[in-house]
């Protein structure tokens, strides 16, 4: 599965999830078997060579609608901030639908 999250920074290590319209980079998860495999970053969210299935966004009122329009599932990261907490919620399905 490979997951769009935006960005405030590119370290792995120090990053946090930041709202769609504020991101300086965008980071695309790719989890396999239950556990992150890679992470790559961009400055466009729809410049990875692979398109995300799924974005996740920090609240539920995120200008989401372009991602609705290449069909990606729309997570909502309530309290999660870094890159671990995302993919430990989205392992444990901790991460919520966006509620319209």
């Amino acid at each position: 599965m490979l997951v769009l999250v935006p960005m405030d920074s590119d370290n792995v290590q120090e990053a946090n999830i930041t709202p769609v319209l504020e991101a300086n980079i965008w980071a695309q998860l790719r989890i396999e078997d239950g556990e992150l495999v890679e992470v790559l970053h961009n400055n466009k969210f729809d410049g990875f060579s692979d398109c995300s299935e799924a974005v996740v966004v920090n609240n539920d009122g995120e200008s989401v609608m372009d991602f609705i329009n290449m069909s990606m599932i729309v997570l909502v990261a309530h309290t999660q901030k870094t890159i671990d907490e995302i993919v430990e919620a989205y392992l444990f399905r901790e991460l919520h639908d966006l509620a319209y």
